[in-house]
Parts: structure tokens; C-alpha cells; sequence
């Protein structure tokens, strides 16, 4: 098998990046839940907080990374406009979608959307990581901030989700590559 420069890249920002942020979601949601002083000792919150420290952080990078390769490496590659009079579309995807009234929706409402939802995920993964940077052990000690970190992990998983779902799907119609 073969991958092209464009295969290449889709792979590395989809199945790569993509995944890792998704895949690593579990550990830390299940390392923000189960910061509880009730349940752990005060040396297992000082573990907890540097490996969560540690993978919130490189979860947002990963989350940058992937936006940005998505958004400057592989999205130019979708919107690329074909030569005048080109009939053959495939190599041009939104061009393609567009042109067949069964899938154009999956450029109008899929693309257009994935596009902008896409950001949430590494903004929200920031907003997370700097949190658990900056109140460290106070997150064990305060339910309130322990919740509204869940909630913004889990929004940023959400992004990531949407993003990566309507990008498969997209590409399902109209490759990159």
C-alpha cells in the first residue's frame, strides 16, 4: 500500500492526533473524577495531579496540532478549486460535493460546521490544563471546580467528536487523497 502526501497527512491528522485525543479522554476524565479526598490519600493526589498535570497539557497540544493540520495542511486540499472547465471532480472534494445533489449537504451542514466546532476542542483542552496546572491539589478539595473541569473535558471531547465523526463521514464521500 501506498499513501500519497495528502493520504499521508489526512492519516496523521485524523487517525493519529485525532485518536489520541479521543483515546486519552478516559484517563483523564477518570483522573479529574477520581480526585476526591474521600477516596484518595493526600500523597496519591500529589501522584494524581502531576500525571494529570502532564496529560491534560499534552492532550491540548495534541488537540492544537490536530486543528491546525487539519485546518492548514488538509483543509486547503478539500477547498482547492478545480481548473476551469475540469469535469472530473474527485480529485477536488467540496467541489465534488457540491456538484451531486445527494452530497452537498455533507459540504453545507457537515464541513461547514466540522470546520468551526473543530476549535472548541483544543480551547476547551487549554482552559483544562491550565486549571489543573494552576489549582493542582485545590481540585481534590473543591467539588465545584472539580465539576466545571469535567464539564469543560467532556464539552472538548464533544468538539473533538463531532469534528471527527462528520470529517470520517466526509471523507467517506469525497476523499483527500
Amino acid at each position: 500500500m501506498l499513501l500519497t502526501t495528502r493520504d499521508f497527512w489526512a492519516v496523521i491528522h485524523g487517525m493519529v492526533l485525532g485518536a489520541l485525543f479521543l483515546l486519552s479522554f478516559a484517563g483523564g476524565l477518570a483522573g479529574l473524577y477520581s480526585m476526591r479526598p474521600e477516596w484518595v490519600t493526600v500523597s496519591g493526589i500529589n501522584e494524581r495531579i502531576r500525571r494529570l498535570d502532564i496529560g491534560t497539557w499534552i492532550m491540548a497540544i495534541v488537540a492544537w496540532l490536530t486543528v491546525f493540520t487539519g485546518t492548514y495542511i488538509v483543509y486547503p486540499w478539500y477547498r482547492a478549486k478545480p481548473p476551469e472547465g475540469q469535469t472530473d471532480l474527485l480529485a477536488y472534494p467540496r467541489s465534488f460535493l457540491l456538484s451531486m445533489p445527494d452530497l452537498a449537504e455533507w459540504h453545507r451542514f457537515g464541513m461547514e460546521w466540522k470546520e468551526h466546532v473543530a476549535w472548541f476542542a483544543p480551547i476547551l483542552a487549554t482552559v483544562v490544563a491550565f486549571v489543573v496546572w494552576r489549582y493542582g491539589t485545590q481540585i481534590a478539595e473543591n467539588p465545584k471546580l472539580r465539576n466545571a473541569l469535567i464539564v469543560f473535558f467532556v464539552l472538548a471531547f464533544a468538539a473533538a467528536a463531532v469534528a471527527g465523526l462528520l470529517g470520517a463521514l466526509i471523507t467517506k464521500a469525497a476523499p483527500v487523497g
